[in-house]
């Protein structure tokens, strides 16, 4: 398939799992295709050692999700989950990615998480956005060189560098989470049903998070982000 056969996003967001996008940004998402701009979401893994749901559930909700959100492509690269690293193999699946997309700005989990898939993707999505700007690297595919790369936060909330408000949109944001019903909203009584930290009333978590980040500026909801390298501006006001 040709590059023209893609659509350019402006915005490419890398995730371990399905539902990692969404509860880091998926208001920033859901604002910005709310505005115009084109969205997409590569999830490393299908999550198929989680400990509750199957990868056909978790495919369906990842559907569902991306279909609130208003995703203009979602992609799984099929990468064995739990067993990630940055290595050739696999981060030449994002650089693919990444030229094919030929996104302005690319997202990735922040490196300092309890998950360590979280952990590995964020390492891989650094390797890749740097690879894809080499033109004798991969060069069967043209090179592209990313605007600027940005971390969101999964698991836990840290400083971060900026905020974006996502008040007006954190409805959106919290259907789609509401999507992964066997993450989060499981009613226990599934056979293989187990407990999880996810399954102790983690949405109410992240809906406190959101409200914390904000709080400094006084906004309802927001989420945060961590730049690579300087964010550059033509000027403050």
């Amino acid at each position: 398939m040709s590059l023209n056969s893609y659509k350019q996003l402006d915005m490419l967001v890398f995730a371990a799992h399905p539902d990692d996008a969404e509860i880091g940004m998926g208001g920033t998402i859901a604002k910005h295709i709310r505005d115009g701009l084109s969205v997409g979401i590569i999830d490393l893994t299908y999550a198929e050692m989680s400990s509750n749901g199957n990868v056909e559930i978790r495919q369906k909700e990842a559907a569902a999700a991306s279909a609130a959100l208003g995703l203009t492509v979602r992609e799984n690269l099929g990468l064995p989950d739990r067993r990630l690293a940055a290595i050739a193999q696999q981060t030449d699946l994002m650089v693919d990615a990444i030229r094919r997309y030929r996104p302005r700005l690319v997202f990735a989990p922040y490196v300092v998480d309890r998950h360590p898939d979280h952990i590995a993707c964020s390492k891989m999505a650094e390797e890749a956005v740097f690879n894809a700007k080499l033109r004798r690297y991969m060069p069967e595919l043209p090179a592209w060189t990313v605007e600027q790369l940005y971390f969101y936060f999964i698991n836990d909330a840290h400083p971060p560098q900026l905020l974006i408000d996502v008040s007006d949109v954190h409805d959106i944001k919290m259907t789609a989470l509401k999507a992964y019903k066997s993450q989060f909203l499981p009613d226990g009584n599934q056979a293989d049903w187990v407990e999880t930290p996810l399954t102790g009333a983690y949405l109410d978590l992240i809906i406190a998070r959101d409200r914390l980040l904000g709080q400094a500026k006084k906004i309802e909801f927001a989420e945060g982000f961590i730049s690579k390298g300087p964010i550059a501006l033509n000027r403050f006001y």
